[in-house]
């Protein structure tokens, strides 16, 4: 009878799977997890962009619907060839700069964090392995797509701001250049793991306030300056006459859908990895929950209403684009304010946008439809602004370098001409641990900075 059941153990050890094996399975259900999270944000995504049809058709007159319908679904129609082609590129591989970098550049390097960046480069390549279907990578297509739905976002922005007096092609050659060009390259400058603003400068913005709304409420601006306003705007004397929504119902839905959708629009802003503490990074792979960007965004929507009805004196219209203006305000410090902070940032965010809008219709006489400039725009600008305001000192990115309204540089040469400063590891590790590191790390060889004081200089 003993020997029988020490077989039976013997058999059963011998089953058993290997440290190995269970590391494996471990990583593979970590990376199908993620490729779940971001497949399902995709999908919540696109109510922002049924929003932002239902907002703009209700917006303008009856008989300029369709036609702004159609904008809307072609904008993806142009976008998303454009940013697959060169978009994603662009992302991957100008880190450093306005020039691109090979991965042959880095890929040797014995910095950790520039063979990431010269790997991730690798991936971003339209012919890529990574950018069709391939077994053994879960992610590259889910988190290209949630890239993609971002950069549907600012052109869809851009397109509010014109209706009703925009020729169709010229949009989509916009709406391309913003969507797969502009903004995508100040995200790999300021909202990558490796992009220089962040690495140098301390540049924080966690759910792109400025990346995405600044950036194409900035571009609006340009476009709306040459573009001129709508027939009838304004009057011999220069007075604004207002042209009400033909549907205001249909406009503060489609404002609703765009609130629904901006909760995962949020939650894929962050990086999942569900083996390591606490389970959540940033963009930056900086630690944080998605109860905190939770608790950001829901009481960001109610402070901007609040801000928003007050400064418009009720005006259901700003009522409602206070709260997405509440929400940018608070976007680049979303995983690190406190609740209290976020209301007070919020709802000055909803009145300034408010206030902007009158000043740019009213006093500079730029005919923006929306308001796209003042909510985007505006409080886009806002939103990193308050960071070097309020959140001075936190840390931010693989270096640990401090957020500053100032954006203080943080290298240092040596007498060889080599480059160190104090980080973390490059990587989400097993244990995210403190905020700053006693370790030092040689940082990433980026071009010479000239604009760094003398005091930072070391011989």
């Amino acid at each position: 009878m003993v020997v029988s059941m020490l077989s039976g153990v013997s058999a059963l050890l011998a089953q058993a799977p290997t440290t190995q094996e269970l590391a494996d399975k471990l990583a593979l259900d970590s990376q199908i997890l993620s490729e779940q999270f971001y497949y399902y944000t995709v999908v919540i995504m696109w109510l922002i962009h049924v929003g932002f049809m239902s907002y703009e058709a209700g917006a303008g007159r009856r008989k300029n619907v369709m036609a702004t319908a159609m904008k809307n679904i072609l904008t993806i129609a142009v976008v998303t060839p454009t940013f697959y082609y060169f978009g994603w590129w662009i992302y991957g591989c100008f880190n450093t700069g306005i020039i691109p970098f090979k991965p042959s550049d880095f890929v040797n390097s014995v910095h950790a964090s520039e063979v990431a960046m010269a790997n991730f480069c690798s991936t971003t390549y339209p012919w890529a392995a990574n950018l069709g279907p391939n077994l053994n990578d879960h992610i590259s297509g889910v988190f290209w797509a949630a890239f993609l739905l971002f950069s549907w976002t600012t052109a869809s922005i851009l397109s509010g701001a014109l209706i009703e007096r925009v020729r169709l092609s010229a949009y989509l050659v916009l709406g391309s250049i913003l969507g797969s060009v502009i903004w995508i390259l100040d995200a790999s400058w300021g909202w990558s793991a490796y992009g220089f603003l962040n690495m140098r400068y301390g540049f924080h913005d966690s759910i792109a306030g400025l990346v995405v709304h600044g950036v194409a409420g900035a571009f609006t601006l340009g476009v709306l300056l040459n573009l001129g306003p709508r027939i009838g705007k304004y009057t011999r004397d220069g007075l604004a006459r207002t042209f009400r929504p033909h549907n205001l119902h249909l406009t503060l839905m489609g404002l609703m859908l765009i609130f629904t959708g901006f909760y995962a629009f949020y939650a894929a802003c962050l990086v999942i990895q569900s083996t390591t503490l606490p389970g959540w990074g940033t963009i930056y792979l900086n630690p944080t929950t998605l109860s905190s960007i939770t608790f950001s965004i829901t009481i960001g929507f109610a402070a901007g209403f609040t801000g928003g009805y007050f400064a418009s004196r009720g005006d259901p219209f700003w009522t409602l684009s206070g709260g997405l203006a509440g929400v940018i305000s608070v976007s680049a410090g979303a995983d690190i304010y406190a609740p209290t902070m976020v209301y007070l940032i919020a709802m000055f965010g909803g009145a300034l946008a408010v206030y902007a809008g009158g000043f740019i219709e009213n006093k500079l006489r730029i005919d923006d439809a929306v308001g796209a400039v003042a909510v985007h725009g505006v409080c886009g600008f806002w939103s990193p602004l308050a960071v070097g305001l309020f959140a001075a000192g936190y840390p931010t990115g693989l270096n640990n370098v401090p957020s500053s309204l100032t954006g203080a540089c943080r290298r240092r040469w040596s007498s060889k001409g080599s480059t160190t400063l104090s980080s973390r590891p490059t990587s989400i590790p097993s244990s995210l641990g403190p905020r700053r590191s006693s370790s030092s790390r040689t940082a990433p060889r980026f071009p010479p900075l000239r604009s760094c004081s003398r005091a930072t200089v070391t011989s």
